[in-house]
């Protein structure tokens, strides 16, 4: 099948792959371009996966101020070169979760991050309500551990519905643009204040 320079491009413009990539991946499709995003969405988390034991020591703090100076919010966003850490999509990025922090106020960066104290209680109360719906001894381990897994996506940083696009999480929105860039991106931490909270 042969694959016109628009298609090509307009993949490009909407994944920020490569020419070749995107050229390959619509070639792969036979011109479907939502499943040639997919694919390269697939291609690129897997590339993200295999630099997850690489370092990332270099990246920058990003500061946003919400509410007329009520709320205000510093990550610490990494990579692993200054280069990427110079670029526009990278500090789109850094601005973009600091903004996220400041409207959803997440208790955590990575569900491993979560206080045990938390997690504990938070499956205690989960069993208790368990208990008092009547719901069958035998899988009330499954309902406890299922609400607890809404717990981490409404409260922990990788987890949350990214708040300009519901669709995915944060973690799948650093994995986007680390694809794109071709380097391990995370986010080593961040600190919210609220004025008077």
């Amino acid at each position: 099948m042969k694959i016109s320079a628009k298609h090509v491009k307009e993949l490009r413009d909407r994944t920020g792959a490569g020419m070749m990539d995107c050229k390959k991946a619509l070639q792969e499709t036979a011109g479907d371009l939502e499943a040639a995003i997919d694919l390269l969405r697939t291609k690129g988390e897997a590339k993200a996966a295999k630099r997850a034991g690489r370092s990332a020591n270099e990246g920058t703090i990003a500061s946003y101020i919400h509410h007329g100076g009520r709320i205000g919010v510093l990550v610490e966003l990494n990579c692993e070169t200054d280069f990427v850490a110079n670029t526009d999509d990278f500090r789109n990025l850094a601005r973009d979760v600091a903004m996220h922090v400041a409207a959803s106020d997440p208790i955590a960066v990575a569900t491993a991050d979560v206080d045990g104290e938390v997690v504990e209680r938070e499956k205690a109360i989960f069993a208790e309500q368990v208990a008092r719906e009547g719901k069958p001894e035998h899988i009330r381990d499954r309902i406890v551990e299922g609400k607890l897994g809404k717990f981490y996506r409404e409260r922990v940083l990788l987890e949350q519905a990214y708040i300009k696009d519901p669709d995915r999480s944060v973690g799948e929105l650093i994995t986007e643009v680390s694809a794109r860039t071709g380097e391990k991106i995370r986010v080593a931490r961040f600190s919210r204040f609220q004025l008077g909270g």
